[in-house]
């Protein structure tokens, strides 16, 4: 008797799914997508953007000598400049050519996102521990371009004047 009820248990399941006309079964993600893109008038969905990456300390080298606004990076149609003031960077402006004013967020983080360029091989043992920022605070300032993708120029806490002040905790994605 118990072996019939169990033979019967997994019968009445296959036939309560083909009896459901595979409504039970899920749809392959593809179908899913697909079937959006015709709500949607055809649109492709959005790529995934980039966090670009920069040195802002190497991009400033000796600018940070003298006082006043600095051209830092252009990006397409944006323009980036540094304001230096005291041998501190006291902010980061972008300029769009034709939309003017881009807004900047500010970051803070511990970990070094942006590494100096160095030709040629190095070895690790080579490094100089002073010369390495360890333990320390970097502060980026970002934007968006026209692509979408996030710009951030990273610089280390020491040469940002009142870093903390209206930083972001960022998280890498």
């Amino acid at each position: 008797m118990i072996r019939i009820v169990r033979l019967l248990a997994p019968l009445f399941v296959v036939l309560g799914l083909v009896m459901a006309d595979g409504s039970a079964l899920a749809q392959p993600k593809e179908k899913d997508k697909a079937q959006d893109r015709k709500e949607q008038g055809g649109a492709k969905p959005k790529e995934k953007k980039q966090h670009k990456h920069m040195s802002g300390k190497d991009m400033v080298g000796d600018k940070i000598k003298k006082d006043g606004s600095h051209k830092l990076h252009e990006n397409g149609k944006h323009t980036a400049s540094v304001n230096v003031s005291k041998g501190k960077i006291t902010g980061v402006k972008v300029k769009h050519a034709e939309k003017g004013d881009v807004r900047v967020t500010k970051y803070k983080t511990t970990k070094k996102m942006v590494d100096s360029p160095m030709p040629g091989i190095r070895l690790v043992s080579s490094d100089v521990a002073q010369s390495q920022y360890l333990g320390l605070v970097w502060i980026g300032y970002s934007y968006i371009d026209d692509w979408g993708d996030e710009v951030i120029y990273w610089f280390p806490y020491d040469m940002v004047y009142d870093g903390d002040t209206g930083a972001v905790e960022y998280y890498p994605v």
